[in-house]
């Protein structure tokens, strides 16, 4: 995918935020916590059992200060390019992009639907994304709703693309008033495109309360009869298939609706399980070698969030294998969590100065071929496997074993292993091998 030639600019750049300042701080705490520590030592025989409990709460604490100075140590974190994407890479690489939701009470279907608005309108070729959206409530009302947002879709993203939006989910966006002149295109699109959302989000509100919408169209929703969140079979709906195929900003991407199949008896594990299923029937559809997580109440607050994940992935100064995933900051809002964003400052700038950031849960860039247990030592310069992975991976029994007996998904992971390109395939012909019960777990 990427030019043989070398781009005369890096794609991304490693900035350090070295501080002796704070070093010989941080150096001089420890310094005096290690030395109460010895005045205790030296005294621990003259004192009762109190100074003996003082003596172990500091020790604790001058362990954790120790461990905190090593991370904060060097600093650094890695900036992209993305304008500089283009120029270095003849065809960009697919992206899967996942969205978990469990309970439509706790996680209403309009939080879903703005998260799913956001990652739809990202500033990216749109024959190169697909979104899936895991609903482990099994919920008819999560659905409808999405199915609702996908005709909204076809308004939004243009939309945010025509006027480059920054933040891409409506609910966001529409908090800010109109500042401009009444009589300019702009203002005319944001009326019309604001008073769509509206009316989208007064009919998940009114499906709510009210389940007459079940009846509309018993096909769509005939999976739905009879079900309960914690036993039912698979369901896999296409929502939205991008038939262009050329990535015009006009075009909306693959949108999919899954719910995997659950029985009392079986444990589900919870999102890690959700996300195994999702990584299974995605690659039955689209088997892209990215993959992007993110919860159901998440938004994009940076329109070209997958151009900066692929300036990482795709650097060539560095080496062809050098990256296993990208972890994304997460920003708060309506929320007390400065002290989140505190620790990620911390911790997430350390890691990076160390060796790289650590996986936070959410607003990640997965490797596909890393989340099949591929390591560095298992591929050559070139990013092809060597002949040891190769007999390890590719043998029958180990497919068999990792991945279980369906021909369709074991001939997915073989063609990532192997980085083939995907067959050009409809959905909907993937999606009758999704609901057969070989991808459940």
């Amino acid at each position: 995918m990427a030019d043989s030639s070398s781009s005369l600019h890096p794609l991304c750049g490693k900035i350090a935020y070295k501080s002796y300042f704070l070093r010989a701080v941080d150096l001089t705490i420890l310094g005096l916590l290690y030395s109460l520590l010895l005045y205790r030592i030296l005294h621990l025989n003259q004192n009762d059992t109190v100074w003996v409990v003082a003596f172990l709460c500091e020790s604790f604490f001058s362990f954790v200060w120790f461990l905190v100075t090593c991370i904060k140590w060097s600093p650094a974190e890695y900036k992209s390019y993305p304008e500089r994407l283009d120029e270095s890479v003849h065809e960009l690489p697919s992206v899967d992009m996942f969205v978990t939701t469990a309970d439509p009470v706790r996680e209403p279907p309009i939080l879903v639907v703005n998260t799913m608005l956001s990652l739809l309108a990202v500033n990216y070729p749109a024959n190169k994304l697909a979104c899936y959206v895991s609903d482990d409530g099994c919920s008819a009302l999560t659905c409808f709703s999405l199915k609702e947002a996908s005709k909204f879709a076809n308004i939004w993203v243009p939309f945010c693309k025509k006027y480059n939006v920054r933040v891409r989910a409506p609910f966001r966006y529409f908090l800010n008033p109109l500042d401009v002149t009444e009589d300019s295109e702009f203002s005319k699109d944001w009326e019309i495109t604001k008073r769509e959302y509206e009316k989208l989000s007064q009919k998940v509100e009114d499906a709510t309360g009210d389940s007459h919408w079940l009846d509309v169209d018993d096909d769509d929703f005939e999976a739905f009869s009879n079900t309960k969140p914690t036993n039912h079979s698979t369901i896999v709906k296409v929502i939205w298939e991008n038939k262009g195929g050329v990535g015009d900003k006009e075009e909306v991407p693959h949108f999919v609706y899954l719910s995997r199949e659950k029985r009392p008896n079986y444990l589900h594990h919870y999102k890690a399980g959700a996300m195994n299923f999702l990584v299974r029937v995605s690659g039955l559809m689209t088997n892209a070698p990215y993959m992007l997580n993110v919860d159901c109440d998440m938004y994009v607050n940076e329109a070209d969030v997958v151009r900066q994940a692929m300036c990482i992935f795709l650097q060539k100064s560095m080496n062809s294998n050098h990256c296993a995933f990208v972890q994304f900051p997460q920003d708060f809002y309506d929320s007390n969590a400065d002290e989140l964003t505190v620790l990620q400052s911390y911790l997430g700038r350390g890691t990076a100065g160390i060796q790289g950031p650590m996986y936070a849960g959410s607003g990640c860039f997965h490797t596909r071929r890393v989340m099949y247990g591929l390591s560095v030592d298992d591929l050559k310069e070139d990013g092809s496997l060597s002949s040891a992975a190769t007999s390890k991976f590719l043998a029958e029994e180990s497919l068999a074993r990792d991945f279980g007996n369906s021909k369709e998904v074991v001939k997915s992971v073989v063609e990532t292993l192997q980085i083939k390109s995907n067959p050009q395939n409809t959905l909907a012909n993937s999606q009758s091998g999704s609901r057969s019960g070989e991808v459940s777990l």
